[in-house]
């Protein structure tokens, strides 16, 4: 068996005479995984926790336990009625707020597809996007850049893979004004090339990015991939936008393998900067395919835009 989960569940169709409910699988699988007993860890260290022990008088944390002050004062009779009036609010809070209470659980009500989750995680590497752990060490989960409450879309492009740390770290800390953000998206340059460009020369684009091929092409397909706010550098785009760029350069480069056999390699780079060559002030990259003896002594690549320095050692 290759996960955990399938002798879980087997075991649980045992216990239950060869029978069993979703839920009564979901529970027994819940039991086994650390991974959620850490993820409350943090909602107590960060919220609840934070927010109880700011009043010294009721609780105070040593190390990682935490004490009511009052405890050792109560009586057995005065702690069943404590505890009935702690059951009083959860079942009031809960018949108010119902399964909202859960949401920040549940992405906001709209599950993503599985086949979306899974390329999400590989192309993360199966690691934290932001802090880098392993999935091995730290359950991952599947997190919207621009929120979808703020018009963020399902689009690969506008996902990350997150450890359940740092998304739980994002959501309670992160306080970027996002109502500004399809705006942001949306900024054109009147007389810009990229701006402007027909939709007839469009070959490929998602949301934030589409590609052309270059109109001064340095080998045959040369293409660029170029994101749709106008912005003048590469290393100001914004996290979507960069995942945007780097989802169209892959697929162009499969598609420019099936339709020209003779493409051994590619040179993949970026002018940043009039210094550096860039001649249109909207960020773009350039996907060069390169072929088996197209020059002389490839050794060195995109080393040789300064004169002499492409031979090295």
């Amino acid at each position: 068996m290759s996960h955990i989960y399938q002798p879980l569940m087997l075991r649980e169709l045992l216990l239950n005479g060869g029978r069993a409910s979703r839920e009564a699988i979901a529970r027994a699988i819940l039991e086994h995984d650390p991974s959620q007993v850490e993820y409350y860890e943090q909602v107590v260290q960060n919220m609840v926790g934070r927010v109880l022990t700011s009043k010294p008088d009721l609780v105070r944390r040593e190390g990682r336990e935490y004490e009511l002050v009052a405890a050792p004062e109560l009586s057995q009779d005065e702690r069943r009625e404590l505890i009935g009036i702690c059951d009083e609010q959860i079942a009031r809070y809960l018949a108010a707020r119902g399964a909202a209470v859960w949401s920040h659980r549940r992405r906001q009500g709209r599950i993503l597809s599985g086949s979306i989750r899974y390329e999400v995680l590989k192309r993360a590497r199966f690691r934290c996007e932001l802090c880098g752990v392993s999935a091995d060490e730290r359950a991952l989960e599947v997190d919207h850049i621009v929120p979808r409450n703020h018009g963020g879309s399902d689009d690969i492009s506008n996902l990350q893979a997150l450890c359940y740390t740092c998304n739980a770290s994002k959501r309670d800390r992160d306080d970027t004004d996002f109502r500004d953000h399809k705006n942001l998206y949306q900024q054109r340059e009147s007389g810009c090339l990229f701006c402007e460009t027909a939709r007839s020369g469009i070959v490929a684009e998602n949301e934030l990015a589409y590609v052309r091929r270059d109109g001064f092409p340095v080998t045959h397909l040369h293409t660029l991939v170029i994101p749709k706010r106008h912005v003048a550098s590469y290393l100001d785009l914004t996290q979507p936008e960069l995942n945007a760029v780097h989802q169209l350069s892959v697929s162009q480069r499969t598609s420019l393998q099936s339709e020209d056999g003779t493409i051994a390699g590619f040179n993949v780079g970026v002018n940043d900067g009039a210094a550096a060559g860039q001649t249109i002030m909207h960020a773009h990259l350039h996907l060069i395919p390169r072929r088996s003896g197209d020059v002389a002594r490839p050794r060195g690549g995109i080393r040789h835009v300064i004169p002499g320095r492409g031979e090295y050692g």
